[in-house]
């Protein structure tokens, strides 16, 4: 067998998706697709979504509660310390609104600090929250360290430390009967890294959805070596929203890479089951798919294997308007999720930002776009 080198791995790689947009080594035909995704989105409220004045938030996933309520889970850390600090020092934490576009209001930490000694112990990032079985499930990663938490003027990237927690990402799960808590947490990771695979740095990301029988389709993120392209997407499925996962196929979902370019990245899926097949809408890191970088794709699967790019494939964009009729152009528009109600999409959430570009921020914030019916 040969070494497992990035090398060998990224000859391998460029071999098997040699074709321009390959995806999953097959193309699927189906029906024309009905419009372009882009094209559902309404102008966005500036004082919807959820933010913090004292925090950086991020990674907004909605449900609405026994209550009745919109409860908006994010991911949230101090503003003490810079923005990287998410690998480091990020907790899910849980608002609320009466009306799906916000503004929402912080409730709680949902996901504290536990104990270096969890796989999530130190960190819990990336929250998505589905109903599975009568219980609200939330899907997530955690970390741990061997350092002590980073004080408030380190950078972590620049020392070294929040590489060594981005190695240590793991999915997690955590599930409740009432959408208030308390909140049960897996002991042990949902997946984890397979060494010698595609997989074997981290597992990330989640993306679940709860199909009709019950089971759990899942889509998570990882890549051979580290944080470094390739970024790649991988597909795994239970019969029970608490596991095992199983994957379903060895290799990675989508490989959009070529023979002369490894950068064709896709990250950030938001995957449904739309009642005939699955649908899922994602960022392209550097848009040699959509013609954005940043911008969202869209794309289709019978089996969650093999997938197909929309005829209109570019999703959402970073080009936003608002419901004032001002536009701006986002440095960032990622981990974007759908709200359904009675079985519709209603509301696009997106993290975000403003600065002096991307991943600059004076502040961030969860944001909302309403869409059309």
């Amino acid at each position: 067998m040969q070494a497992f080198s990035r090398r060998n791995f990224l000859k391998t790689l460029a071999v098997a998706t040699s074709t321009p947009l390959l995806i999953s080594a097959s193309l699927t035909t189906l029906q024309e697709d009905k419009g372009a995704f882009i094209d559902k989105l309404l102008p966005a409220p500036k004082l919807g979504g959820f933010s913090m004045d004292d925090h950086w938030v991020w990674d907004p996933s909605v449900i609405k509660g026994e209550d009745g309520r919109y409860h908006m889970f994010a991911s949230a850390w101090s503003k003490k310390y810079g923005f990287g600090n998410w690998a480091t020092n990020s907790q899910v934490v849980r608002a609320v609104s009466d009306r799906p576009e916000g503004p929402y209001h912080f409730v709680e930490v949902v996901l504290p600090a536990r104990g270096r000694q969890f796989f999530d112990g130190l960190t819990t990032h990336n929250p998505r929250i589905v109903k599975a079985d009568g219980y609200y499930v939330l899907y997530y990663f955690g970390n741990t360290y061997d350092h002590p938490q980073p004080a408030y003027d380190e950078d972590v990237w620049a020392t070294g430390l929040a590489k060594e927690a981005w190695m240590n990402k793991r999915i997690g799960m955590a599930y409740s009967k009432s959408i208030k808590g308390p909140w049960i947490r897996a002991d042990q990771p949902m997946l984890n890294p397979r060494k010698g695979k595609w997989d074997a740095s981290i597992t990330s990301n989640p993306s679940p959805v709860v199909l009709p029988d019950g089971s759990v389709y899942l889509l998570y993120k990882s890549s051979p070596f580290n944080y470094d392209p390739p970024l790649l997407l991988g597909a795994a499925k239970a019969s029970s929203f608490k596991g095992p996962f199983e994957r379903l196929s060895d290799n990675p979902i989508f490989s959009f890479h070529t023979k002369e370019k490894h950068d064709n990245d896709v990250e950030d899926p938001f995957v449904w089951w739309n009642g005939k097949e699955y649908e899922l809408i994602m960022k392209d890191r550097f848009g040699h798919i959509c013609g954005e970088e940043g911008g969202g794709i869209h794309a289709f699967s019978t089996d969650g294997v093999s997938w197909r790019l929309a005829d209109q494939v570019k999703a959402y964009s970073k080009k936003i308007l608002w419901d004032d009729g001002s536009t701006t152009i986002q440095a960032n528009f990622e981990r974007p999720f759908l709200l359904f109600e009675n079985g519709k999409a209603t509301h696009l959430f997106a993290a975000t930002g403003s600065g002096s570009g991307p991943y600059q921020f004076d502040k961030t914030w969860n944001m909302v776009i309403p869409l059309k019916e």
